[in-house]
C-alpha cells in the first residue's frame, strides 16, 4: 500500500499546482460470454488514468500518467500501474525520449506497448530513424503480455498477491533492443517501414530464450484503395545446460481496403494472415516478444495461426459509427497453443469462423460509448466440430472527467 501512496502522491500533486496540464479519464467495462448449456461469464472493471503534462522550454517535455482497475472477475482486485512517464528532449528534428514510452514494431508483430528505457529518433527528407534499448521486468505483467517460454505463461496465469508483490506483479526480465526506419511516401507511391528488433532473456531460467525479428511493411494507395504487405523472419536460441538450439520461423500478412463511393464514410477490406507453426526440423513457431491477440471471442496468441477477415467499417454520422468483422481462424499445427476449443487428440486444422460487431457512439466530446458483440462457431470446422457456439458481449463507457 505504501508503494500505491507514493505513486497517487506524485501523480496528484503537480496536477494541483498546473491543473491546466492535468487529465483524468474513467473507462467503465462490463462484459458477459458464455457457451451453449453453460452458465455465462460476467466481468466488470473500472480504470482510472490520471496523466500529468508539462512543457520544459521550447523543446522538451515531461508526461506522467497511471492507472488504476478496480474489477470484478470471480472475486474482487485492484490493479495500479505507472503508465507513459518520460521525458522528451527534442534537438531541431531530433530527439532521446527518457523513460516509460510505447513502442511498436511496423506490424506490431514482434513488440507492441510499454517499455522502460531510452530512444533516439530523428525524421528528415530520408524518413524517420529510431533506435531505443528497454527493460521489460518493471512492467505490469497482464499488460505487458511477455508469454514467450512456459514459465512465461506459469507467471502471467498466477493472480497478483500483494503479500508476495514483487514475485507476482512484475512482467518477466528481458533486455530489448530495436532499430528502425519509416518513410511515409517514396517517390510519392510507397509508404515504407522496416526495424530489426531483438531481445535478451534475462529470467535467470533454466532454459534461456533469445529471439531476432526481422520486420518489414509497405502499403501503396491509390485513390480510394490501399495494398498493404507485411512480413517477418525470426530466428531464436534456446540454451539449456550445454544444448544450444537455433530456430527460424516466419509471419506475414496482405491486405486490400476499398474506400467506398458512399455519402458517409465507410471502407471494405480484406485481411489474411500468416504465423509459423512448428513443422518438425524445417523451422519453428512464431514466438513474438509480447502476445498479440487475433480475435475478439477466442482470443488466440498470434503463432502457428492463420486467418482471414472481412472487415466492413462506416461512419454513419459524426457521434456514430460501425464495424463488422467476419474472420476465419486455421491453425498451421496440431500443439502451438493449447488453448484451441477442439477435442483433445483432434487432427483438424479449420478452428472455424468469428463474426463480430462493435458500435461506437459520442454523443459529446467527453463521453464514448463502445459497444461490441458476437459469436464463434466451432462447429463450422473440423479440429472441434461438437464444441458449443461461443459468445460474447462487451460495454465499455469512457468519460473525460477532467
Amino acid at each position: 500500500m505504501k508503494f500505491i501512496r507514493i505513486a497517487l502522491i506524485l501523480l496528484f500533486l503537480p496536477a494541483a499546482l498546473y491543473a491546466n496540464d492535468f487529465s483524468l479519464v474513467a473507462n467503465i467495462h462490463g462484459g458477459i460470454n458464455g457457451a451453449q448449456d453453460n452458465e455465462p461469464e460476467f466481468k466488470f472493471n473500472i480504470d482510472l488514468w490520471p496523466r500529468y503534462f508539462v512543457l520544459i522550454g521550447d523543446n522538451s517535455d515531461f508526461v506522467i500518467s497511471a492507472g488504476l482497475t478496480v474489477g470484478m472477475e470471480e472475486e474482487f482486485y485492484y490493479i495500479p500501474e505507472i503508465l507513459q512517464t518520460h521525458f522528451t528532449f527534442r534537438f531541431g528534428k531530433a530527439g532521446i525520449k527518457i523513460g516509460r514510452m510505447e513502442y511498436a514494431d511496423p506490424l506490431s508483430y514482434a513488440a507492441e506497448g510499454l517499455f522502460d528505457g531510452l530512444q533516439f529518433f530523428s525524421s528528415g527528407n530520408a524518413g524517420r530513424f529510431d533506435i531505443g534499448v528497454w527493460y521489460t521486468g518493471f512492467l505490469y505483467k497482464k499488460n505487458a503480455n511477455i508469454t514467450m517460454t512456459e514459465d512465461d505463461m506459469s507467471a502471467f496465469d498466477k493472480p497478483v498477491d500483494y503479500n508476495d508483490f514483487f514475485n507476482t506483479y512484475f512482467a518477466p526480465a528481458r533486455a530489448v533492443a530495436a532499430i528502425g526506419w519509416e518513410h511515409p511516401s517514396i517517390g510519392e507511391v510507397l509508404h515504407f517501414g522496416a526495424s530489426i528488433v531483438g531481445q535478451y532473456d534475462l529470467t535467470g531460467a533454466d532454459a534461456q530464450y533469445h529471439s531476432q525479428y526481422l520486420i518489414i511493411k509497405a502499403a501503396v494507395p491509390k485513390g480510394g484503395f490501399l495494398l498493404e504487405l507485411g512480413g517477418s523472419v525470426a530466428v531464436s536460441q534456446t540454451i539449456e545446460e550445454d544444448e544450444d538450439d537455433i530456430g527460424v520461423s516466419f509471419a506475414g500478412e496482405a491486405g486490400f481496403s476499398w474506400m467506398l463511393p458512399s455519402k458517409f464514410t465507410s471502407r471494405l477490406s480484406v485481411t489474411g494472415k500468416y504465423a509459423s507453426g512448428k513443422m518438425e526440423d524445417a523451422y519453428e513457431a512464431f514466438n513474438p516478444i509480447t502476445t498479440q491477440y487475433i480475435g475478439n471471442i477466442p482470443e488466440y496468441k498470434f503463432s502457428g495461426l492463420s486467418i482471414l477477415s472481412l472487415n466492413y467499417t462506416a461512419r454513419f454520422a459524426k457521434s456514430f459509427g460501425a464495424a463488422l468483422n467476419a474472420s476465419y481462424f486455421i491453425r498451421n499445427d496440431l500443439g502451438t497453443i493449447n488453448s484451441y476449443p477442439a477435442a483433445v487428440g483432434s487432427d483438424g486444422y479449420l478452428l472455424g469462423p468469428e463474426v463480430y460487431l462493435r458500435m461506437v457512439f459520442s454523443p459529446v466530446s467527453d463521453v464514448q460509448f463502445d459497444l461490441g458483440g458476437g459469436a464463434f462457431f466451432p462447429s463450422l470446422g473440423d479440429a472441434g466440430p461438437d464444441e458449443p457456439l461461443r459468445w460474447k458481449v462487451d460495454l465499455k463507457v469512457i468519460i473525460a472527467i477532467l
